[in-house]
């Protein structure tokens, strides 16, 4: 398994996290990451209503290179004769225990049509478990959850993700939610001995205080819209 991981050259602040990575993963090398905030960047974007529910918030510069970036991944991916690869962000951190015993589950599952999450953050109830190896469970999540530090993605699931994604409208966690769209079943492995370095992320911006209460309430609505459908 090759292991692919997202950095924006010349980022300093994690240059040392990143060397780690390259010796820890498998077959690991450095994907540039996509800086948003190139104004000579062409990507075709929508504000928010190519798919329902539509997405409260405009695409943030941010957001718009973390998309493309991952889209960079799958195109490496989809070309590639591996069946599938380890894509991962630079802020990646790893507890070696548990991490093991996601590989294990990694080898006797993944295929080239998986799309495997392995969220930092638990968040995703355990259903449907299909396998487990220590106290790592694969499952299938009902509603999935977000952020993208580490997946396993499949060279048949990439393929799906670019087809359904030349366009966007939101960011890249909230379309993979989105299995009713893409096509793409999403399973999860907990706990799996991810977490994320500290530290403010590269694509958040601050929000206005006046701000914030209509942020949270178009928020919270939204993903309820999202749980109203659920993985089979």
């Amino acid at each position: 398994m090759q292991s692919l991981i997202i950095h924006m050259t010349g980022a300093q602040a994690r240059a040392g996290n990143v060397a780690t990575l390259l010796d820890t993963l498998p077959d690991a090398r450095i994907i540039p990451a996509v800086d948003g905030r190139n104004k000579a960047l062409e990507y075709p974007t929508a504000p928010g209503t190519l798919h329902r529910p539509h997405y409260p918030f405009p695409l943030r510069s941010g957001e718009r290179g973390c998309f493309l970036s991952h889209r960079r991944c799958w195109e490496e991916i989809a070309a590639s004769n591996d069946p599938y690869a380890l894509v991962v962000e630079d802020d990646l951190h790893l507890d070696p225990i548990l991490w093991h015993d996601t590989l294990r589950l990694i080898e006797r599952n993944a295929t080239a049509d998986s799309f495997i999450r392995l969220p930092a953050k638990n968040r995703e109830p355990v259903t449907t478990v299909q396998d487990t190896e220590g106290a790592s469970k694969l499952f299938i999540p009902r509603v999935i959850g977000l952020q993208t530090v580490a997946q396993v993605v499949g060279r048949s699931a990439a393929r799906r993700l670019l087809d359904t994604t030349e366009t966007i409208d939101r960011p890249v966690d909230t379309v993979l939610q989105m299995h009713w769209v893409t096509g793409q079943p999403i399973q999860t492995i907990l706990p799996n001995g991810v977490s994320e370095l500290p530290g403010p992320s590269t694509i958040q911006k601050k929000t206005r205080t006046s701000g914030k209460l209509m942020r949270e309430i178009r928020r919270a609505v939204y993903r309820m819209r999202v749980a109203r459908r659920p993985q089979p």
